[in-house]
């Protein structure tokens, strides 16, 4: 079944051009799909100039810096309320699309003991209990900053298992021990506020 993809535009079409967007990152996160899907919707006809950070505040301060036109969030994220909320930034828009698969993933070859330390981002940790295999228990839920710092962590073998994104994965070399799904996510835009945004207030 395909997507359904749709915008709530609240000032892209008409605002400043997205030069570049920043996001949370390392490569292999849902916002970096976000990211490059938004390129390819509103952005300029050229290659993808997308910065991954370790945190959405850092993509944030990107912005406030000016070394990105637009920084993309996951309305998933718990702390997305300090965008929304600060002055110096103005909502430009919404967008619904599917995150890659999610799964739990393991490093090839490595012993998962009775109890499994499993690294996630705290989001879609709901997602551990649905996807884990019954063989498996939860002994430990340890939060990182992105899907991708998931799957690094088992790659290192820091923990056991990963909830983390096939993006991920593959980059992180392991290998899925459930079945996978989307989720179907609201990403919001954000962009500096200009005169013409400090107007409609």
């Amino acid at each position: 079944m395909l997507q359904e993809l749709g915008w709530i535009d609240a000032g892209l079409s008409t605002g400043g051009k997205i030069t570049s967007i920043a996001t949370l990152g390392p490569a292999g996160t849902s916002s970096e799909q976000a990211a490059l899907y938004l390129w390819a919707d509103r952005g300029q006809n050229a290659p993808p100039s997308i910065q991954l950070h370790d945190t959405y505040e850092a993509a944030g301060e990107a912005l406030r810096a000016k070394n990105a036109s637009h920084v993309v969030v996951a309305n998933a994220y718990a702390g997305i309320h300090s965008f929304y909320m600060d002055p110096g930034l103005f909502f430009a828009g919404a967008f619904l699309f599917d995150t890659p698969h999610y799964g739990i993933a393991i490093s090839p070859g490595h012993r998962v003991p009775a109890k499994a330390r499993i690294a996630t981002h705290p989001a879609p940790v709901a997602l551990v209990g649905e996807l884990l295999p019954k063989e498996y228990a939860v002994g430990e839920i340890l939060y990182t900053t992105s899907t991708s710092a998931a799957a690094g962590q088992a790659h290192r073998r820091e923990t056991d298992l990963a909830l983390t994104t096939q993006p991920a994965a593959k980059a992180h070399a392991l290998e899925f021990i459930s079945r996978t799904r989307t989720i179907r996510m609201l990403w919001s835009v954000f962009a500096l506020r200009g005169p013409a945004e400090k107007d409609k207030d």
